[in-house]
């Protein structure tokens, strides 16, 4: 299926759609006219002599420095060099590419005033599976993400490497030449226009949204089995109760619980036993902690649909065919949201592994064994599990320090005040993969202690995750090298496989 890119604004299952699995994307003939038309602004700029930033003068500090029309074309070339000084690891492939689409949605608004060539050659890169190789580091997040950005618009003009739709390294130019496509010579304005945007960041956001909303359904399921295994109760999240505090993701957090765990016979098993008065807060408060953390992530998502319709570079032309100087490239909004969704990551993920902890705690499981350990002495059951899944929680209590309380100025002092965006997008995408083990680590204890609590089983919502996760594990018995079967897990965790298993017994009616 071919995404078309008209004069509105992409949806983001469009673009996760171009971004993840590859599909292409076609400019809109009105697309394509408008460039046209707001582009014939732009030339009769260059062709009146008057000093335009972007267009006759230097960028940043050097805006008051004139370019002679013979260097102007020059000075785009040169715009897009010097500023991909990238340095550090590589950025993942489908961030590039989510990058790329981002900036070629602004494009394609026509307040960039490129020419319609420049717009095709970012879809055309896209559609050969052609990504720029980008660095870790080099953005600001103010201006633009700057070095990022440059960096794609340099394989567009054939210069510096890219990976092919194989994952093979390759010069730019090679590339380009063996899908048949032509290096792009760029005009005026159109440099300053390729790398003047939050696309980095926004790209972040929108992969992690859809990445964090499939976390945060599993980690209902994972409490759910956790709360089985420990003997927990389904009482604490009747409708009434939460309908007291009725924060939207509140009351859906406590309704997926309460389908999770309806007729469980374990559940009903101890329902009379008066010997648990209250269960503990990481099994009794879920539905608030995960609550609360759905609430920021359908801020971040009104935020990142804001950002999908708007139209953001610097300067940018109007309605009426002027050239207007503004700060729309300013990261704050984004970079606000990735690290409040750090912060929030950090503090479910803490809460998972409380529940871990209990699970494997003589004293506090309900008379399973030390660690879930088939021989304990012997054996040390999931024990170092634990420790893994709180290493992980450490580290993403770390990466919740928010990225976007500094700034350091740069370029002589113009630009004083930048937002650090990228790098919130950076931490939060480490963030992401790190809940998906903590996930995994938590259901992995969860559906061992289902497995000794037998002849009792789980829901029938549950009991399907509980016998995949067993048996991509192993379940109970002696010792065994762990690490693949944590791996194995989170496969199942990432790739939705597990998530799909519960989904399709959940009545939420």
């Amino acid at each position: 299926m071919t995404i078309t890119l008209g004069l509105g604004p992409v949806s983001r299952s469009d673009f996760l759609a171009v971004v993840r699995d590859f599909q292409p994307v076609r400019l809109a003939p009105e697309v394509v006219a408008l460039l046209a038309r707001k582009r014939e602004a732009i030339d009769a700029m260059v062709a009146s002599g008057a000093p335009v930033y972007g267009l006759s003068t230097g960028f940043g500090a050097l805006a008051t420095t004139f370019i002679s029309p013979e260097q102007r074309r020059e000075l785009q070339r040169s715009l897009i060099r010097s500023h991909a000084a990238g340095v550090g690891p590589e950025v993942e492939n489908e961030v590039v590419r989510a990058m790329m689409l981002s900036r070629l949605t602004n494009l394609c608004s026509g307040v960039s005033g490129v020419r319609p060539l420049v717009a095709q050659a970012y879809a055309d890169l896209l559609n050969a599976g052609i990504t720029p190789v980008v660095h870790e580091y080099g953005s600001l997040g103010c201006s633009g993400d700057l070095a990022p950005l440059a960096h794609v618009a340099l394989a567009l003009m054939g210069e510096g490497d890219v990976r092919d739709v194989a994952g093979v390294r390759q010069s730019a130019r090679d590339a380009l030449e063996a899908a048949g496509l032509t290096p792009v010579t760029l005009a005026e304005k159109e440099g300053l226009a390729l790398i003047n945007g939050t696309d980095g960041m926004l790209g972040h956001l929108v992969l992690a949204i859809a990445d964090v909303a499939a976390l945060l359904d599993l980690l209902d399921v994972a409490a759910a089995v956790s709360i089985q295994a420990l003997r927990g109760t389904d009482r604490v999240f009747a409708a009434e109760i939460h309908a007291l505090r009725p924060h939207p993701g509140q009351v859906r957090s406590a309704a997926r619980l309460r389908a999770l765990l309806a007729n469980s016979p374990i559940v009903s098993s101890h329902l009379d036993d008066v010997s648990q008065v209250q269960d503990a807060y990481s099994l009794r408060c879920a539905p608030q902690v995960h609550g609360a953390a759905r609430d920021t992530l359908d801020y971040a998502t009104r935020v990142a649909e804001i950002e999908l319709a708007s139209s953001i570079d610097n300067p940018s032309v109007l309605a009426d065919g002027s050239l207007v100087s503004n700060g729309n490239f300013h990261g704050a909004p984004v970079a606000y949201v990735l690290d409040f969704l750090a912060i929030v990551l950090a503090d479910v993920a803490s809460m998972s592994e409380r529940r871990t902890d209990r699970l494997l705690d003589v004293d506090r499981n309900f008379g399973l064994a030390p660690f879930l350990a088939d021989d304990p002495g012997v054996d040390s059951g999931l024990m170092i599990a634990q420790y893994a899944q709180a290493a992980l929680v450490s580290e993403m209590k770390r990466l919740a320090t928010p990225a976007s309380v500094d700034s350091i100025p740069s370029s002589g002092m113009q630009e004083d005040h930048v937002s650090m965006g990228w790098h919130a997008g950076r931490k939060l995408r480490r963030a992401v993969e790190a809940l998906a083990d903590v996930v995994a680590i938590e259901l992995l204890a969860g559906s061992r202690a289902m497995a000794l609590r037998k002849p009792l089983t789980a829901s029938s919502a549950t009991q399907a995750v509980v016998e995949r996760v067993n048996a991509l594990s192993g379940g109970p018995g002696h010792d065994r090298w762990l690490s693949p079967e944590i791996r194995d897990v989170a496969q199942a965790v990432r790739s939705g496989e597990l998530l799909d298993l519960v989904e399709r017994h959940l009545d939420l009616a």
